[in-house]
């Protein structure tokens, strides 16, 4: 008898191992929008205050686009603190966060309606001396200090022993940097689709370093954005759920898209936003 050209495989219940594709976990946990609260001490003239605030800043949203050069603003340097605490609380936290280390310390923080930021400044003892509500795309301070910390050109190191691509990958960076004009659309180096050694790494780090503006960004996982030594351009890396590094990249461009608030967002805030300051005067 000839032997049967085909192998015989088991199936059936109990015929299978228990072994499974070993898949990197996708990101999970996506962040929806919730109704802040206020805080149970706040005072009828405090949140009428707030109201008033907010009236105020949304009668410009409605009048204006997300991409006027001068948003609308309110200034709260002036208000008591019970009025900034419902404002805090009211407004709630979002998606975006970030700050700036130089040449001045603000941090910024997206609210639970996107495109509408808290900004502040701190002074040299660490007390706020700046603070306001923004109505934009992302704060105007992350570009003014991301272009007040970088350089139009870099050094270049010394390159590193049994490098493969780095030398390579820092020209292409450096050309892309210096053909970028405002408002260009990103040019994207995707490190983790490249090959590229650790060592490639360690030289593009080493070169281009993590600057003064960090930008964290929650959605599926996080993504994490920071401005280099070089104008225009930004590390920004993707972590799943389990914070594991799932995609690194190099942006040459303004400002990262995944930082920017969308005209779509900007639309849908300014109507809830309008539905949430109902909700707050039945309070007063």
């Amino acid at each position: 008898m000839k032997p049967f050209p085909i192998p015989v495989v088991p199936v059936g219940p109990g015929s299978q191992t228990d072994e499974s594709p070993d898949y990197l976990a996708m990101p999970s946990g996506m962040n929806t929008f919730q109704a802040p609260r206020l805080p149970e001490a706040a005072t009828a003239a405090d949140i009428g205050r707030a109201v008033e605030i907010l009236e105020g800043l949304l009668a410009v949203m409605r009048v204006q686009p997300i991409d006027v050069p001068r948003p609308a603003t309110a200034a709260l340097d002036g208000e008591s603190a019970g009025v900034r605490e419902v404002l805090t609380q009211s407004l709630g936290f979002g998606e975006v966060s970030a700050f700036t280390l130089a040449p001045s310390r603000v941090r910024v923080q997206e609210t639970a309606f996107a495109a509408l930021w808290r900004v502040l400044e701190e002074g040299e003892g660490g007390g706020i001396v700046a603070d306001r509500l923004e109505a934009s795309a992302v704060p105007m301070e992350l570009y003014a200090a991301m272009r007040a910390t970088s350089l139009p050109e870099l050094v270049v190191p010394a390159l590193l022993p049994n490098m493969m691509n780095g030398e390579a990958l820092l020209a292409e960076v450096q050309l892309q940097c210096a053909r970028h004009q405002p408002g260009k659309p990103a040019h994207v180096i995707n490190l983790t689709l490249l090959p590229v050694t650790d060592t490639d790494l360690d030289y593009l780090y080493g070169a281009l370093g993590h600057r003064e503006v960090s930008i964290l960004s929650r959605g599926y996982g996080n993504c994490r954005v920071t401005s280099t030594r070089l104008a225009n351009v930004w590390w920004v890396q993707y972590f799943n759920s389990m914070d594991t590094l799932i995609l690194n990249t190099i942006e040459v461009v303004d400002m990262p898209e995944v930082v920017l608030a969308a005209a779509e967002d900007y639309a849908d805030s300014v109507e809830r936003l309008g539905e949430y300051i109902a909700m707050l005067k039945e309070d007063c």
